[in-house]
């Protein structure tokens, strides 16, 4: 069929030339109605129509190419239709009616189809050549038809990404900007054409029309590009830029696409393939200046690479990375990576920006930060070594920025780039930048830089970085972390390294001459030297971090630097793992045992990590958190009882085998003390069944191997549990035991364990020859004292029947025969003249030690003479006792002594024997308290003192009521002078008050409060362990109801009429006295102490009884004044003044810490700040009442009286409320309005305090500014005072070296040498100099510019920050759009300089005025 046939079925001859010149002077902007009879005769038409004309024109088009080069060409298309009467005018008018019906929401699937053939029409025939001379071109109408697709195709996907969209990405953790006004419209029209759009149903028929549709107008755009130059139309080439970047999510990529140039379009099977392809049809030169093309080009992939949707205003929102998301991002990157291998040069500075950017605008959200690293991976991949060498340069410096993300990112971007191979500094030609090629560069000078970060979140995702790269198999990363931690190595580092990026370097730049952006590079000359043994103290320090996160990183990488020995295998650095399985997050917790457990798989013989892991696992299974007990459980199963293997002596134990002997021969021996932990778990096994008969049977073969002592503590766990037992092998060992000499302690005491448990299930007969053993065996006394414990204990279960009689006198039978035998040898020893001669003492004491041990299952065997010859093994020093004979009590029995030359472990054991004699006896107790108690004051052997401590508080279990009077000779060892016996007392107070066998009376309290100033750290943060997490659950309010007691007890104040007034002999006061200068450190050290861990509520109420008590005390001069009273008024004030005082409601901010960005904002959160706020208005107001009406009439008085005296006080009162008034400052003349005077000298002092800290702050805000490189810089300042400035109109320009990070408060509480040496760093930061293309004045602001040639410029921008990207709307009018720009050849203007000056300068020139 001929063209003109083919367009009978338009009826442009019927088309009347009104309605065409109204379509045309509409712009193409709406749709203009035809008469009813022509419309429905153009409605008639098919698609059919459409395809046949389009094949015509097609067919035409190529005949006119073809013959183009030939003589004779046949008659051009424009001249057919021309000759044929045929309007061009009216055929583009009519070919838009079609296109804007199949525009709107509501159209059919007929309409949209004809709509999208209609516009692939008008592609086509503007493409052949001609049509600009033919008036055929139509801008606005060209925008239309080639974003067609938006329209015609269903838009089912942006409905469900509005509701399952992600938040924005760069408000995230931030407030949104308010709306608009017409945004509630705006909202309505939308809501209705949804409406209309979910009325209309699109079958899987219509979809696959629409689709072929789309595929034609795609594949004429396609044409039009390779024929129809855009050079001179960059609106246009930017719009179809936007059209391809949107259409790559049309549908999934057939395939594997090809980037080839050149390609037949009719072979390219999907959409996005073909959007690809116009995209480099984009890039070619014949749509304008390459470079410009390809800033176009990669600004829309950036969105597409960091799965996000960004339109054409407004802040790009987060996709949901679904498999299709993420193939169309893969594909992305193959095709920018083609495009780089394409263009070569041309296209590298433009890949650093895409770099730059893709760092810049990344999120938090750890998915889109691990696919947006792998992309840098693969566009650095692609860089030469300069180019490359120029980015790491680059991401130093955003590895310091200000803003969390980004650093957490950089760390992310490092260690994909260590997984490359590493590249060789002699390919860099700049070697200024080979240094920044190596691996060890990224590890030391980026990630490890990262250890020391003001984010939490960054300090952990930093140090487990660190753990993964010992498992990367490039040895120079090996090598570098080994460096970093070595004893003897050294390192070099770029300025800033151990810092947070509080300085900014030197900068220099990098210029493409034609280009409106540039790549900033830095250059530093600085070097520090990080020594090994410093940043493992500090790795071991952050184990101990007071943020969850860091510390389970920190455990992660201390796990990784001890399993590839970078770090030695010490017990310290062991211990530091073994401990966090007590932390107090559960999340630590787990990840401690999940740390041993890997250590212990790495290094299965180290004997240390054996230890290591003992120390971890087995105390955890009594751990409050259950989650923790099952998972310490499974791994003693999997370790221990799951390799109890048949043993022979033949066969070969694998490695896992002789794990689990070694670690049951140390629970024998070096980790005896988890025994009673260890017996947990078997208790909770027992209960699940777990021992079968077979299990049982492995164990008791392993009784004769080398290893029998852990069989055996097996043995005696599981053998209760187990009903059926193979006797026989348990009765020959027995008998080996017995005749044995050389028979450990510890398997001893699991076999006489075993026996007794395993006593109710034999004969009377074997019974009796076992017991008839057992009183052979303890009465040759060559058996360890722990054997005798054990021994007597399966005497006893040897004996124990139904019947208590019986049993009684089995025990009487048995255990009174040992008495009688030790106390013969008492005797023989004590009542001969010369006894204590030639005395074998170990022999005496394991004498006594039975003694005590069997009198406590026979009293009744034991007589006045055994007590006797017990109580004369003690004595007392005669010369003690006569030096103070008046403070003795009366019922001290001295007459009962007398002198002996008994060694101090024999007494020891004496005190131990009597004491278990008094237990069965509570005449004893009455007899023997005081003697104890004596001993406490004037005995001078540590050991002996150690163990009556011992022996009185388990009296006082027993004997409560008799013991509470001297409960205060046991506290007064609290201050011993031996660190020993103050522990001992502390744990055994501890244990009597969580039971309480013993109150808080008296000065109990008190001396709890001394032993937290020990000067001893251990001892102290035991005491802080056992008031807080023992003690206080109990007694919520026992630190409240003694906070002000204390005040005067520690400074021996009695002169109050209700407080210190318990009654304390002159020894303990000195020894307990915290008064004086000297120990004010200590004291507020206390009050520090009691007020954190004091509630709200509590320090309200505390603050009036404060008032009430001590201040209006004073001021009612019920106290009088003098220095003990000025004294405990001073300190009052100060205890007043300290931050601990304030309401945590009132101080602590809203929201999380500084320095952290929320991952997300939800309403929970901030429903949460909104009633934090709330609270904190609230409670504001009723201190704020609390304080006027209880508070000022105190003050106002105190002050006058302060005056009259003329104390110094008044210098403290003034301190306190200037700290109080802080919040009220505006407030001050309404608080004291009865004291016009205190009034204003408060107002004077907040003045005098403000100016203050503003001068500190000047201070610290000034930097010297070092000497730089270019003329430009030697003017510029970084520590200028800058201008808030709206974002620059560039699309897509570099982004700027980011900002310096203020120093971290946090760190200077925790590191002061690196404090220094960031100071140091921010006196000696460099000036920025950036060296940038122009922007004539008054060119158009919504494009980029670039530099006129021949023109050298530097230009300096306000702020020192450019924009990454802008909208139409959010850049300034008038001049804040304009760069400035000036030559080389002017002079640059100075920088303006500070005025800093003194206040007090300030206010003497104005008074001069």
């Amino acid at each position: 069929m001929d063209l003109i046939s083919a367009l009978q079925f338009l009826k442009l001859n019927d088309i009347p030339e009104a309605w065409v010149d109204a379509v045309w002077d509409l712009e193409f902007t709406e749709r203009k109605p035809l008469d009813d009879t022509t419309e429905e005769e153009l409605t008639l038409s098919g698609d059919k129509d459409f395809r046949t004309l389009y094949q015509c024109l097609l067919d035409h088009a190529a005949a006119d190419q073809q013959a183009a080069g030939t003589d004779g060409a046949p008659q051009s298309i424009w001249a057919t239709l021309g000759e044929s009467g045929v309007s061009v005018k009216s055929l583009v008018a009519v070919l838009s009616f079609f296109v804007l019906a199949g525009k709107a929401k509501a159209a059919n699937v007929q309409q949209r189809v004809i709509s999208l053939h209609a516009a692939s029409l008008y592609l086509l025939l503007l493409g052949i050549p001609g049509s600009i001379a033919n008036k055929v071109f139509h801008e606005v109408f060209l925008e239309t038809c080639s974003d067609l697709t938006s329209h015609c195709w269903p838009q089912d996907s942006g409905k469900k990404r509005k509701k399952d969209g992600l938040k924005s990405s760069q408000a995230e953790g931030k407030r949104s900007k308010p709306q608009r006004k017409d945004s509630p419209e705006m909202e309505v029209d939308e809501a209705e054409e949804e409406d209309e759009e979910e009325q209309i149903h699109f079958s899987g028929q219509d979809l696959m029309k629409i689709r072929d549709a789309v595929v034609l107008l795609v594949q004429s755009l396609l044409r039009l590009l390779q024929t129809f130059p855009l050079k001179d139309k960059p609106q246009i080439a930017g719009n179809c830029t936007q059209i391809f970047s949107k259409l790559l999510y049309f549908e999934p990529v057939i395939g594997e696409p090809t980037f080839a140039a050149g390609q037949d379009i009719t072979k390219l099977r999907s959409v996005p393939e073909m959007a690809f392809y116009g995209l480099q049809l984009l890039c070619s030169p014949k749509h304008g200046d390459q470079k410009e093309s390809l800033r176009r080009v990669f600004h829309r992939l950036l969105y597409v690479i960091l799965m996000m949707n960004k339109g054409n205003r407004g802040k790009p929102s987060l996709l949901i990375p679904s498999q299709a998301i993420l193939s169309t991002r893969d594909w992305t990157i193959q095709f920018v990576c083609h495009l780089v291998d394409e263009l070569k040069e041309l296209a590298l500075p433009f890949l650093q920006i895409l770099l730059q950017h893709i760092c810049f605008q990344m999120v938090e959200k750890s998915e889109f930060r691990s696919h947006g690293a792998q992309a840098v991976g693969m566009f650095t991949s692609q860089m030469a070594s300069t180019d490359y060498a120029s980015f790491i340069k680059w991401l130093f410096n955003f590895s310091r920025h200000t803003k969390m993300v980004s650093r957490l990112f950089s760390v992310d971007v490092v260690m994909v780039l260590l997984e490359q191979p590493e590249r060789k500094p002699e390919e860099c030609q700049d070697p200024e930048l080979a240094k920044f090629l190596p691996h060890k560069f990224l590890i030391q000078s980026l990630l490890f830089a990262r250890r020391m970060d003001d984010s939490p979140t960054v300090q952990g995702h930093a140090l487990s970085c660190l753990a993964q790269c010992l498992e990367l198999p490039s040895l120079n990363v090996t090598r570098a972390v080994h460096n970093l931690f070595s004893a003897t190595g050294t390192q070099t580092v770029l300025e800033g390294e151990i810092t947070e990026g509080s300085v900014s370097s030197q900068q220099t730049q990098k210029t493409y001459r034609t280009l409106p952006f540039r790549t900033v590079e830095i250059s530093s000359t600085d070097s520090s030297v990080c020594d090994g043994k410093e940043n493992l103290a500090l790795l071991l320090r952050r184990v101990k971090d007071s943020k969850t996160n860091v510390r389970k990183s920190a455990l992660q990488a201390l796990l990784g630097l001890l399993k590839h020995s970078v770090i030695p295998m010490s017990w310290e650095n062991l211990a530091m793992l073994s401990e966090r399985s007590r932390d107090p997050a559960v999340s630590v917790k787990k990840k401690a045992l999940q740390c041993v457990g890997e250590l212990l798989a790495a290094k299965p013989e180290c004997s240390e990590v054996q230890k290591a892991w003992l120390h971890g696992v087995v105390p955890a299974v009594v751990d409050s958190e259950n989650s923790v007990q099952d998972k310490a459980l499974e791994a003693l199963d999997q370790v221990l009882l799951s390799q109890v293997k048949p043993y022979s002596a033949s066969r070969h134990m694998d490695a896992s085998q002789r794990l689990t002997w070694d670690l049951l021969g140390l629970l024998c021996h070096e980790c005896q003390n988890l025994s009673r932990y260890f017996s947990r778990a078997f208790t909770i096994w027992s209960k699940q069944k777990k021992f079968t008969q077979r299990f049982i049977t492995d164990l008791i073969s392993h009784t004769e191997a080398d290893h029998a002592a852990g069989a055996w503590l097996l043995l005696s766990k599981v053998v209760a549990s187990s009903p059926i037992l193979p006797f026989t092998k348990i009765l020959d060992a027995w008998d080996s035991m017995v005749r044995s000499k050389d028979v450990a302690v510890t398997t001893s005491c699991h076999i006489l364990c075993v026996m007794g448990d395993i006593a109710v299930h034999l004969n009377e007969d074997t019974k009796d020859r076992i017991v008839q053993d057992l009183m052979s065996w303890l009465k040759t006394f060559t058996l360890s004292l722990e054997v005798i414990c054990a021994a007597v204990e399966t005497l006893y279960q040897l004996g124990r029947s139904e019947d208590v009689k019986q049993t009684q006198a089995f025990l009487n039978q048995h255990c009174g025969e040992l008495v009688s035998v030790c106390e013969a040898y008492l005797a023989s020893i004590i009542l001969r003249e010369n006894g204590t001669q030639n005395l074998n003492e170990e022999l005496m004491v394991k004498h006594l030690h039975t003694l005590g041990v069997a009198s406590l299952h026979c009293p009744a065997k034991v007589g006045k003479r055994t007590v006797l010859l017990v109580e004369s093994v003690l004595t007392t020093h005669s010369d003690k006792l006569a030096e103070c004979p008046e403070e003795l009590p009366a019922s001290l029995p001295l007459s009962q002594f007398k002198l002996n030359s008994l060694p101090t472990r024999v007494r020891a054991h004496g005190v131990i024997t009597l004491g278990k004699l008094c237990l069965q006896h509570e005449e004893l107790v009455q007899k023997y308290l005081p003697v104890f108690a004596r001993e406490l004051e004037v005995g001078t052997e540590v050991a002996v003192r150690n163990n009556v401590v011992v022996i009185m508080c388990d009296l006082c279990v027993r004997y409560t009521n008799i013991v509470d009077h001297y409960i205060p000779n046991i506290s007064a060892c609290l201050r011993d002078s031996e660190s020993v016996i103050r522990e001992q007392t502390l744990i055994m107070l501890t244990n009597l008050l969580q039971e309480e066998f013993v109150k808080w009376k008296g000065s109990l309290f008190f001396r709890f409060m001394v032993a937290l100033v020990d000067p001893v750290p251990a001892i102290s943060s035991l005491t802080e362990y056992c008031l807080l997490h023992l003690l206080l659950k109990k007694n919520p309010e026992m630190f409240s109801q003694h906070f002000i007691e204390c005040i005067f007890h520690f400074n021996c104040y009695s002169k109050h009429k209700s407080y210190n007034k318990f009654p304390q002999n002159e020894r303990d006061k000195v020894r307990f006295s915290l008064k004086g200068a000297q120990h004010r450190e200590k004291r507020f050290r206390i009050y520090r102490f009691l007020l954190e861990h004091f509630t709200d509520a509590q320090r309200f109420n505390i603050t009036n009884k404060i008032n009430q008590a001590v201040l209006a005390s004073f001021a009612d001069e019920e106290l009088p004044l003098d220095g003990d009273g000025a004294d405990i008024l001073s300190e009052t004030f100060n205890i007043l003044s300290l931050k601990e005082m304030k309401l945590q409601a009132i101080s602590t901010p809203a929201g999380g810490a500084a320095g952290e960005e929320p991952e997300e904002e939800n309403m929970a959160t901030m429903a949460k700040a909104v009633l934090q706020a709330a609270q904190k208005k609230v409670v504001s107001q009723v201190q704020k009442k609390a304080f006027i009406e209880n508070t000022v009439p105190v003050i106002i008085s105190l002050k006058s009286l302060l005056e009259q005296k003329r104390s110094p006080v008044l210098r403290d009162l003034m301190a306190y409320l200037q700290v109080t008034m802080q919040d009220y400052r505006n407030e001050v003349k309404e608080f004291f309005s009865g004291d016009e005077q205190l009034a204003a000298e408060v107002e004077f002092a907040l003045k005098t305090a403000e100016k203050e800290r503003e001068m500190e702050d000047q201070m610290d805000n000034c930097s010297l500014t070092g000497d730089t490189r270019t003329p430009t810089a030697q003017h510029s300042g970084t520590g200028s005072p800058v201008r808030p400035r709206p974002l620059l109109p560039f699309s897509f320009a570099t982004p700027q070296p980011p900002r310096p990070s203020p120093l971290s408060a946090r760190l200077a509480h925790t590191d002061k040498r690196v404090h220094r040496s960031r100071l140091e760093e921010h006196l000696q930061s460099k000036s920025l100099a950036l060296e940038r293309t122009v922007m004539p004045k008054g060119a158009v602001n919504d494009r980029a510019i670039s530099t006129p040639k021949g023109v050298n410029v530097n230009l300096t921008f306000d702020e020192g920050v450019s924009a990454i990207f802008s909208d139409r709307g959010t850049s300034g009018v008038g001049e804040t759009t304009v760069l400035h720009v000036r030559s080389n050849d002017q002079q640059a203007p100075g920088v303006r300089q500070w005025n800093v000056q003194s206040p007090l300068r300030q206010t003497k020139k104005s008074t001069k005025v």
